[in-house]
Formats: C-alpha cells, sequence, structure tokens
C-alpha cells in the first residue's frame, strides 16, 4: 500500500513558536497529490487536545516543540508527525523515515514529481543544495508534462524558503512572486509579505499585509502576524511610528484576547521599543514591564528572549542598574536550563547563552564604571566562551577586560589580554575568510542551479506552445544575451515605425493628389458649363437674328432642359451612360434643328447591351459632337451625315464611335481665322484633362483615339472605350 506524506504548511513561525509552552499552531494537511484534506482528526498524544480540519485542510492546535500530532481520518490513522525546532517536521515511523530521507541517494529517474517535492521540503533547511537539486529535477519532469499550477507553486515556494532561510531575500521575493502566479494562496502571501519585508521592500510587504487583512477567510490567529507585519514595515519610517504602535496594538489586542502569551510578550516589546524610537522613554518602559509580566508563564528561553530585549532597553537609556538586574535573574534561570540541556540532549539548546549575558553584566558594570564588579563577569564569560567555542563573545570580553585593567592601571594585565584578544582577532579572521570562501562556493552553487531552473521554466514554457527551447548559459551570458534581444527588437520597431510612416506619407500623398483631382475636376466641369452655355446662346442669337421667333421659343424650351440635366449632373464625376444618351439626344436635337440643312444624324444603341451597367462622366461625348458640327459639317457644301454607334465589346467594355463625313481636321484648320488660330479648342483641352485625372483616379477606365476616315484627310472618327466600374 502506497504510504501518504502529509503536507503541512507552516502559516506562521518565530522563535517562540516551538518553546516548551504549548502555543498556537496553525498548518495546512493535503494529500501527496497537494489536494486540501477536511475533517481530517489532529490529536495531540498526551494532552487530549483534538481538533478537525476544516475545508480548506486547515487547522490550529496548542502544542509545543516535541509534541506528537497523530493524523487520522474516519478512525483510521494515517501519519504521525513530530514537532521540532525547524520548520519541517519529522515522520515518527522509523521505516518511514528511512525511505523518505532515502530518496536523496536513489536515482531519480523514476521518481514521481510529487515525491521530489517532498524531499526538496524536507532538505530545505538542513541541505539547501540538495533541496535545490530536488526542486530542479521536479522542474525538470514538470516541463516534459502537462502543465501544473499547483506543483509549480509548491516548488517555487520551497525555493522561496530555502532563499529566505539563506538570507537571498531578493531572491527569495522572486521566487515567492512566482509560486503566487501560479496559485493565489494566503500561505504564499505571508510568506511573501514577511520577505518583502527582509529586502527592505516595505511599500510592497504593507500592500500584502492589507490584501491579506481584506480577506473574509483570514483567521483571528492570522491577523495578529498581519498587524505585526505592518507594524514591522512601519516601524522602518520615522514619520511613520504613530501608525506602527496603532498596528501593533491592534495585534496585541487580538493575542490578549486568545491567551497568546508569545505574542503578547513580543507586541509589548515592540511597542516599547517604538515608544522608544519616538523619544517617549517612560512610556515605553509601562509597556516593557508588560512584557516582563506576560512572560512570566511561558518557559525560560521565551523569558529570557524577552528579557533580554528589555535590558538592552536599559542599557540604550544607560540605565544600567535596572539592565544588571535584569540579565542576573535571567542569568540564574539560565543555570537550571543549561543543567537540563547536559542531562537530556532531546532539550531544545537555549537560544540566550550564559556566557554572553555574563559579558553583558560585566560591560555594563564596566559602563557604570565599576571595574571591580566587571571584572569577574568578563573573565567568567572568556572562560565559558572558550569552553562553548564562542569566540566572538570571548573576543568582546577579552577586548573590555583588558580596557578594563588599562583603566584600573594595571597595564601588564592589560597588554597580555589584548594580546589574547589580538590572537583570537586572527583566529576569528582566519574562519570568516574560510566562511567567505566557503559561502561565494555556495553562492556560485546556488546561482548554477538557480539559473538552471530558470531555464527549465523557460523549457516548460515553451514546451506549452510546441517549441524546443534550450538554456544552459551562466547568468552574465544571459544578461548579454537580453541586451542584445532588446536591441534588435529596437531596430525591429524603428524599421517598423519607418515603414509605417513611409505608408502614412504615401497614404497622405495620394489622399492629397486625390483632393487636388477632385478640385480639378470640378474646376474644369464648371469650365464646361460656361462654354457650352455660350455656344447654345450663339445658336439662339442666330434664330433671332433670323427673325424666327417660334424656332427660338422652340430651341429655348429644348435648350431649358438641355441645361436642367447638365446642372444636375454637373456635380459628378460619372453618370449612368443612359443619362448621357439622353443629353447627348437633347443636344443633337438643338444643333440639327440650327444646321437642318448641313447634317443628318443618327444614334445606334446595342441591343444587348445594358447601358445602366456602365457609367460615364458627364459632358463627355458633346464636345466631340460639337466639333463634329461645327468644324467638319458645318462648312461642307453638301449636306453631311452624323453617325453615332454604341456597341458592346465584351462584357466589361462599352466602345462609343462618332463618326461625321465633314470636311476633316486638316481643311478646318486652314479655314481658320489667324485670331482664331491662336486660341487653342477650350472644351477639347478640358475634356483632355478631365480623361487624364479621371484615368488616373480610377485604373484607365476611358481610352479615346481620333482618326481621318479618308485618304484625302476628310471625314473624323472618334473611338471611345469605357470600361465598367469595380
Amino acid at each position: 500500500m502506497k504510504t501518504k506524506y502529509i503536507i503541512l504548511l507552516l502559516l506562521f513561525t518565530s522563535l517562540s513558536c516551538f518553546a516548551q509552552t504549548n502555543v498556537e499552531y496553525s498548518s495546512t494537511i493535503m494529500d501527496d497529490n497537494g489536494v486540501p484534506m477536511p475533517n481530517v482528526t489532529v490529536r495531540v498524544r498526551g494532552t487530549g487536545e483534538t481538533v478537525l480540519t476544516d475545508s480548506s485542510g486547515e487547522f490550529t492546535v496548542r502544542a509545543k516543540s516535541g509534541d506528537v500530532l497523530i493524523i487520522s481520518k474516519d478512525g483510521k490513522r494515517i501519519n504521525t508527525i513530530t514537532l521540532n525546532n525547524s520548520n519541517f517536521y519529522q515522520i515518527e515511523n522509523e521505516a518511514e523515515k528511512d525511505d523518505f530521507r532515502s530518496k536523496s541517494s536513489r536515482k531519480i529517474k523514476q521518481a514521481s514529481v510529487s515525491q521530489l517535492i517532498d524531499s526538496a521540503r524536507f532538505y530545505k533547511n538542513s541541505n539547501p543544495e540538495k533541496s535545490i537539486g530536488f526542486i530542479e529535477s521536479s522542474l525538470s519532469v514538470i516541463s516534459k508534462s502537462r502543465k501544473n499550477n499547483r506543483q509549480l507553486s509548491e516548488v517555487y515556494t520551497i525555493l522561496g524558503d530555502v532563499y529566505s532561510n539563506l538570507k537571498q531575500y531578493d531572491l527569495a521575493v522572486s521566487n515567492y512572486e512566482t509560486a503566487l502566479n501560479f496559485a493565489k494562496t494566503n500561505s504564499i502571501k505571508f510568506k511573501l509579505a514577511k520577505a518583502y519585508t527582509l529586502n527592505n521592500n516595505f511599500d510592497e510587504s504593507t500592500e500584502m499585509y492589507q490584501e491579506l487583512l481584506n480577506d473574509t477567510t483570514i483567521s483571528t490567529h492570522q491577523k495578529i502576524v498581519i498587524y505585526e507585519g505592518l507594524g514591522d514595515n512601519s516601524s522602518k519610517k520615522l514619520n511613520e511610528l504613530d501608525t506602527a504602535i496603532e498596528h501593533y496594538e491592534k495585534g496585541l489586542e487580538i493575542a490578549e484576547q486568545l491567551n497568546v502569551k508569545p505574542k503578547v510578550s513580543e507586541l509589548n516589546t515592540k511597542i516599547g521599543e517604538t515608544y522608544s524610537q519616538k523619544g517617549q522613554p517612560q512610556v515605553a518602559e509601562e509597556y516593557l514591564i508588560e512584557t516582563l509580566k506576560s512572560s512570566e508563564s511561558e518557559d525560560v528561553q521565551s523569558r529570557a528572549i524577552s528579557n533580554n530585549s528589555i535590558a538592552d532597553y536599559y542599557r540604550d537609556n544607560k540605565e544600567y542598574d535596572k539592565e544588571i538586574a535584569l540579565r542576573k535573574e535571567t542569568l540564574n534561570e539560565l543555570k537550571v536550563e543549561e543543567s537540563k540541556v547536559e542531562k537530556n540532549d532531546s532539550v531544545d539548546k537555549p537560544i540566550i547563552s550564559s556566557q554572553k549575558l555574563n559579558f553583558d553584566i560585566g560591560n555594563a558594570y564596566l559602563n557604570k564604571g565599576d571595574l571591580s564588579e566587571a571584572a569577574p563577569y568578563l573573565e567568567k564569560s572568556i572562560v565559558e566562551a572558550d569552553a562553548k567555542g564562542d569566540l566572538e563573545t570571548q573576543k568582546d570580553a577579552l577586548q573590555r577586560l583588558s580596557e578594563l585593567y588599562r583603566a584600573a592601571g594595571k597595564s601588564d594585565e592589560a597588554l597580555e589580554k589584548y594580546q589574547e584578544y589580538a590572537q583570537l582577532v586572527d583566529v576569528i579572521y582566519q574562519q570568516k575568510e574560510q566562511e567567505i570562501k566557503d559561502a561565494v562556493a555556495l553562492g556560485k552553487e546556488l546561482t548554477n542551479k538557480q539559473n538552471r531552473i530558470n531555464s527549465l521554466e523557460k523549457d516548460r514554457e515553451l514546451s506549452e506552445s510546441r517549441y524546443d527551447f534550450f538554456s544552459s548559459q551562466k547568468q552574465l551570458t544571459q544578461e548579454t544575451y537580453k541586451r542584445q534581444r532588446l536591441i534588435i527588437y529596437s531596430l525591429v520597431g524603428g524599421l517598423l515605425l519607418l515603414v509605417l510612416s513611409l505608408f502614412w506619407m504615401y497614404k497622405s500623398n495620394k489622399q492629397r493628389r486625390l483632393a487636388n483631382n477632385l478640385l480639378a475636376l470640378k474646376s474644369l466641369r464648371s469650365q464646361m458649363n460656361p462654354h457650352f452655355i455660350f455656344n447654345a446662346l450663339n445658336s439662339v442669337n442666330s434664330f433671332v437674328s433670323q427673325n424666327d421667333e417660334r424656332a427660338a421659343n422652340r430651341y429655348l424650351t429644348d435648350f431649358s432642359k438641355l441645361m436642367r440635366s447638365v446642372l444636375d449632373n454637373s456635380e459628378q464625376d460619372f453618370i449612368p451612360l443612359s443619362k448621357e444618351i439622353e443629353l447627348l439626344e437633347l443636344y443633337i436635337k438643338l444643333e440639327h434643328s440650327r444646321f437642318t440643312d448641313k447634317f443628318d444624324y443618327t444614334i445606334t444603341v446595342d441591343e444587348k447591351l445594358e447601358v445602366s451597367d456602365f457609367q460615364i462622366p458627364p459632358m463627355l461625348l458633346q464636345p466631340y459632337v460639337e466639333n463634329a458640327v461645327w468644324h467638319g459639317l458645318r462648312y461642307k457644301k453638301e449636306k453631311g451625315y452624323l453617325e453615332i454607334n454604341i456597341q458592346q465589346k465584351d462584357a466589361e467594355t462599352v466602345k462609343i464611335i462618332i463618326t461625321d463625313d465633314g470636311i476633316g481636321r486638316a481643311k478646318s484648320k486652314e479655314l481658320k481665322t489667324q485670331y482664331q488660330q491662336k486660341q487653342k479648342s477650350q472644351g477639347m483641352n478640358n475634356i483632355k484633362k478631365r480623361i487624364a485625372i479621371l484615368n488616373e483616379m480610377y485604373s484607365d477606365r476611358l481610352d479615346v483615339s481620333i482618326t481621318d476616315l479618308n485618304h484625302d484627310s476628310s471625314g473624323t472618327e472618334v473611338v471611345l472605350t469605357l470600361k465598367k466600374q469595380d
């Protein structure tokens, strides 16, 4: 049967959370697939405390470090977990424990993603390199399978925890943010908010805490953490100290209601320290005294931590008697605690050490000017620090003792202690140098692993889009590539911008030409109308001069009809061919009524032609007919003939043929007077310009050719080809 590994996500941890006094412990239980497990029974062995997980798998239980949690479902035990002073759990069953830890040594080729994640979580505190190795392996497996947001969120959360433990807070923030992108859970938000604070991103941390505070699912225990975090952020800014106190007091109120003693002590201390920052020592001391009262019921180590913070406050305010009394009290309590440690290795080792307390007491006496009282404590601190390998405390104690002897006029003793101090400084320097080398080596290794993890994430994203991408370069190479890519994108963007600008200029010029052409057409049409009217009025004048009143009236009637049609169509570029034929028939009728003895005419339209399907510029045919009558047929001695034939060339083209048997273009030119030869035909010039402009605007829809019919240059044929509009 497959063993289920229960995953507990710590919602908050502090130094006091794993002390010997029961505290509130909140966690989340999920199965090996990461699914929250509701209605799971959590029992603290030996105390009878029992709770059930809610619908989100969360529970809160009062426990302490070393307590055993019995996890059961439907009356059947599914796991046993022991709390310790690390942020990960231990599986009580030795067989399960060995199986769990053996994952790091066996081949991970066949390991599932959940097993790799469990291993990464197990080693994230004790062996960061190994934990990151499991994270890299899990991402490698995930990148080759279907995207799983829950698993990706877990992986990057663990990676953020690793970097947070290594105090690489910028990397912790980056990975928590990535985890939050895959799963927006409150547990990740708490971690990210804390990492923001540690990385000095106070505004971002405050924003995240405010978002959590507005979440209706947040428990009252979690609100304590939120208000404390908001207070920590505000306390970093001198102009927000009042806001910090306000947040701390809100958290303190909840902690007192729920009787969370460690948080009561911690928040009282922080409020006192903030009042001290504001320059209000009396108010600060009141809260610090409250800290002392609330820590009385706590375990020795928790009380020692609180006392040490208050003693530091007394030292900073030069209240050395109070500082000495409080540190001596703490030292006496720790002696009993340290004796327990010697007898029982399972008891948590003290965080506040006796050698450090002896040094602080001696230092306080020295600051007070009481050299005789300071010396024994500093000497005892040196002996204890040497026995316990606490070189830093030993160094500081030797330095202060040397200063004490020098102040007391004991030059030999001062020199001796100073020499011991100098030798110890050399030893510490060598240790620090080695630590730096180790840290650099570890940093390089972690950087390489982080780079590989980044590459795996890119591979996973590209595999989702079915692209193959591999990246194994170092961070400097990646940054260089990013810069090169930015330059290329900038060049491509500039090129696109240039192309768009050229296109816009081309389109603008085209529109400008179109506007100019439209203006020119309008101008040409406005010139055509007076020209035509002038010629028509000349015809009326000829009737009047002949005293033919009836003919003049009849002519004027037809002329008015023609003018109305001409004016109606004068603003359009194209009109139906049928309308142009009507205009042409009316015009020829007027001219024939004047020159009845000069010519006859016929207009023939192809029966198959749908004249309404074709469009033609208005008054386009009239100038050619006018030329045929006035310059060809009018000067012929015998009666001439004008023929207009409109026929369909193909489905898209119409051919209009205007034929006359007049005297021809050459003979007509000879008959012109010298003045007339100097004047160019206004109507024909206008019509040529109109055709040129229309062809430019409408893709060569019109074509006109003029030829002589006979070898003697008599007779004229005008052929106009018209294409159908697209």
